[in-house]
């Protein structure tokens, strides 16, 4: 925009330039032509009165001399009475350019060799006319034009530049707030909610700022909206949680009730740790500096010891792989065991009893996968279970599972693919980065086992 100001402005400058400085240099070589042709009417008037008293050669000489002309001057006098005709000075003109002046009566002028030539005719004493000429040369014609153009050359660059200078100044004005608008967008859509711009320039950036600004504050005022929500909700829970709770406390001993009790605490912790986060309106864990993370070996075994219970009391067949030795992962813990939990959730929720499934991690040196795979009867749809809020459509099923597990591995750089197991049902691959690169595009959802980390050079096995 501000290239595109200048462009037009050095345009408009110039054609007004070209449409004023042309003509009027015209009218000045119009007026020094005027100029030098007035000086040489003076000096042929000057020899006009003797010419009318006297045409006798050396006195007409003598006028001519004190007139100061020089080369410049030419008299010429018919023949008359049996005189001969007298002829003064340097003669430039043709003959015939004379008599067509003393025939007519009137002056003339007449292109000679390196000028012009003025003849005026003059009454004499005799009745005859007698002609004078005066030669003006060229460079007494156009003495001043060049002066004169260069002026107006001057003027015309410095208005240009002038016109640079202003319209490089009004795009500084437009351009910097539209910037400043972008640049704010950019930050607002990078999660900066206190991105605001400043309300000026012109009228219309200054309506799009003062939209801007209020579309921020809106977006602020939503998202309080919807933690403050969430937060509501989540107390709503505290009720049937404490009934949970006491009814869990009267299932006396057993592995069952210590199960349930634990199962009951851990949904309370929870609870309030969404309460807390919502209220503080901070992410629930953030990672930084090195050796953040946790141990994924260790989460998996912890989150396979509390859902084995239940897989014994359903007939399920459990197999778990690659948790031997600690693999450490850029992922909190609280985090990767609520992705665990609602996969094993989906397991045991869409499969039917006696269901076999698998957890298997493979560590490698720039990526840990993991596979959650079943023997149940798979996924038809892979995109729709992917897409959040949509679900199965079975009851007790939101949607939301499969997406919290996207973001975990999204975090990372890593990504989420529904294939079919080696079980013969299901098989979710969580791909966690451990360098912070965005993990390669791959096609399809199909094919994911532990072949696809030894390609990348991890080498790892199950």
């Amino acid at each position: 925009m501000r290239w595109a100001l200048v462009k037009v402005c050095v345009a408009v400058t110039t054609m007004v330039v070209v449409a004023f400085a042309v003509p009027l240099g015209l009218v000045i070589r119009e007026m020094a032509r005027d100029r030098a042709f007035s000086n040489a009417e003076r000096q042929a008037a000057a020899v006009a009165p003797a010419l009318s008293i006297t045409t006798d050669r050396d006195q007409l000489e003598r006028v001519v001399a004190s007139a100061g002309s020089g080369a410049a001057l030419a008299v010429h006098i018919p023949a008359s009475g049996g005189t001969s005709p007298v002829d003064l000075g340097r003669k430039r003109a043709a003959g015939a350019d004379i008599e067509a002046v003393r025939r007519l009566g009137r002056a003339s002028t007449t292109e000679v060799s390196g000028g012009s030539a003025l003849l005026q005719p003059v009454a004499i004493g005799s009745g005859e006319i007698a002609v004078v000429e005066v030669y003006v040369p060229e460079a007494e014609v156009s003495n001043g034009i060049g002066l004169a153009w260069a002026v107006l050359a001057g003027v015309g660059a410095i208005l240009v530049v002038g016109s640079v200078a202003v319209a490089d100044r009004l795009g500084v004005r437009m351009v910097r707030p539209a910037r400043r608008l972008v640049e704010g967008a950019q930050e607002l859509g990078e999660g900066k909610l206190g991105a605001r711009v400043p309300e000026e320039g012109p009228a219309e950036l200054r309506l799009a700022a003062v939209a801007f600004n209020s579309m921020a504050d809106q977006v602020v005022q939503l998202l309080a909206n919807e933690r403050e929500l969430a937060a509501d909700l989540s107390h709503r829970l505290r009720t049937p949680l404490t009934v949970l709770r006491l009814n869990a406390a009267s299932l006396g001993d057993g592995p069952a009730a210590e199960q349930t009790r634990a199962a009951v605490a851990q949904l309370e912790h929870e609870v309030d740790t969404i309460i807390r986060t919502a209220r503080e309106a901070k992410p629930q864990t953030t990672l930084a500096g090195p050796g953040a993370g946790c141990d994924a070996a260790e989460v998996v075994r912890e989150r396979m010891a509390f859902w084995s219970a239940l897989a014994e009391d359903e007939g399920r067949k459990v197999r778990v792989a690659g948790v031997e030795r600690p693999v450490r992962i850029p992922v909190a813990r609280a985090d990767l065991a609520a992705a665990l939990d609602a996969l094993l959730g989906n397991v045991f929720r869409h499969t039917p009893e006696g269901t076999a499934f698998a957890v298997d991690v493979h560590n490698g040196d720039d990526a840990v996968i993991m596979l959650v795979s079943d023997a149940g009867p798979g996924i038809t749809d892979p995109e729709a279970a992917m897409a959040r809020g949509r679900g199965s459509g079975s009851a007790g099923s939101t949607g939301l599972g499969l997406d919290i597990v996207r973001r975990l591995a999204e975090a990372t750089g890593g990504d989420v693919r529904i294939g079919s197991s080696v079980l013969g049902g299901t098989e979710i691959r969580i791909w966690l980065q451990l360098d912070g690169r965005a993990a390669p595009v791959r096609r399809g959802h199909r094919g994911s086992g532990p072949g696809v980390l030894r390609r990348r050079g991890a080498g790892a096995r199950a």
